[in-house]
């Protein structure tokens, strides 16, 4: 671990001399790549660096506590020990952690789609919250949503709502969310006062470049068509909604709340770029986890990954066992402990297998 420590050191200070370089400077391209991987080194570098200084300061108690000492000085270097190998153990452990392979979306802002499944217009009203949790999470995080497609339900709820996140480690916190969510509560619609269980999934897909997912136009197949707003009223008497359809593999992707046909164009397309990188990322994944289900899920759209009970005031993710009993504060976009928890687990898992390997 040490040697890998010194090599990321040397690489900084390394980078360090490249970024004061005239011709680096006048170059935006490479300035900007070097100075993101100095950016990505900096948590690690910094550990690293005050290891060295409390391991120094360890080594030099240890050579206190050989001399001759009276009773009180050896009662104080021996506590100094104790203090500086826990500190040292802490930095290990926080070093480690910093080494772990870093997922190379985690930067990336994120395409989020939303749908209800099981329970017909309760489970697009579920869809809707979800939306807002989501929402309120993100502004807590300094983050923009930019509202790209949406389908209402009669009722108001969201039959499906496509969104874009865009902010620093945006993807990082939401991967973790892909699945089915399942909520248990009385709905608006059921005068009996009966708990009913629906269900909505989601699915959340890094946002990707041109240069990443290359989409040729004579693969796609784009249709025009007047916006349209709950129950199928017409609100747009121009064509301005677009459908984008991938003919080699079937995808389709549709934009309708921009302002113009050309803004919805260039949406839509980006909303088919993240499900046409998602499916291949996914299919990677699944070849080098083989059938293995890690601790934090698969992200399988099928998964139930987490339960939402309104009765109890209750919320359960089911990967970790994590429940908390303040369902309101989560739904307004108070999902910190829930990520938090996950980002560990997901950690422990990593480190787990480094340790196997």
């Amino acid at each position: 671990m040490l040697d890998r420590l010194q090599a990321l050191a040397d690489r900084y200070d390394k980078l360090s001399e490249l970024l004061c370089d005239p011709d680096v400077a006048s170059d935006p391209k490479r300035l900007r790549d070097l100075s993101k991987e100095q950016s990505d080194l900096q948590g690690a570098y910094d550990a690293y660096a005050e290891y060295k200084q409390v391991h120094a300061q360890y080594e030099d108690a240890k050579a206190m506590q050989a001399e001759k000492l009276d009773d009180e000085m050896r009662e104080m270097v021996k506590m100094e020990l104790e203090e500086l190998g826990e500190r040292l153990e802490e930095l290990a452990e926080e070093v480690r952690v910093l080494l772990l392979p870093k997922d190379p979306n985690d930067d990336k802002n994120v395409i989020v789609e939303i749908r209800g499944a099981a329970g017909g217009d309760e489970a697009a009203l579920f869809a809707s919250d979800l939306y807002r949790m989501y929402t309120r999470f993100s502004e807590s995080q300094g983050w923009r949503v930019e509202l790209m497609d949406a389908s209402e339900s009669d009722l108001g709820g969201f039959k499906e709502v496509i969104f874009k996140v865009s902010g620093k480690g945006a993807y990082s916190k939401l991967k973790f969310e892909s699945g089915a969510h399942r909520v248990q509560r009385i709905p608006v619609t059921e005068s009996g006062g009966r708990i009913h269980t629906s269900t909505s999934t989601v699915a959340v897909m890094p946002e990707v470049e041109e240069v990443e997912v290359e989409i040729l136009d004579k693969d796609i197949r784009v249709d025009t068509f007047c916006s349209s707003g709950a129950g199928g009223q017409s609100v747009n008497t121009t064509k301005s909604a677009v459908r984008v359809t991938h003919v080699p593999t079937g995808i389709v992707a549709t934009c309708q709340d921009g302002k113009s046909q050309n803004e919805n164009k260039a949406k839509a397309l980006q909303v088919l770029r993240a499900r046409i990188y998602d499916i291949h990322r996914q299919e990677e994944e699944a070849k080098i986890a083989g059938e293995r289900k890690s601790k934090v899920g698969t992200g399988d759209r099928s998964e139930r990954i987490r339960t939402y009970n309104f009765p109890q005031s209750r919320v359960t993710d089911h990967r970790i066992g994590l429940t908390l009993h303040r369902l309101d504060s989560v739904m307004n976009g108070d999902m910190t402990e829930i990520i938090n928890s996950l980002s560990v687990a997901e950690q422990a898992e990593l480190l787990e297998k480094e340790n196997l390997a």
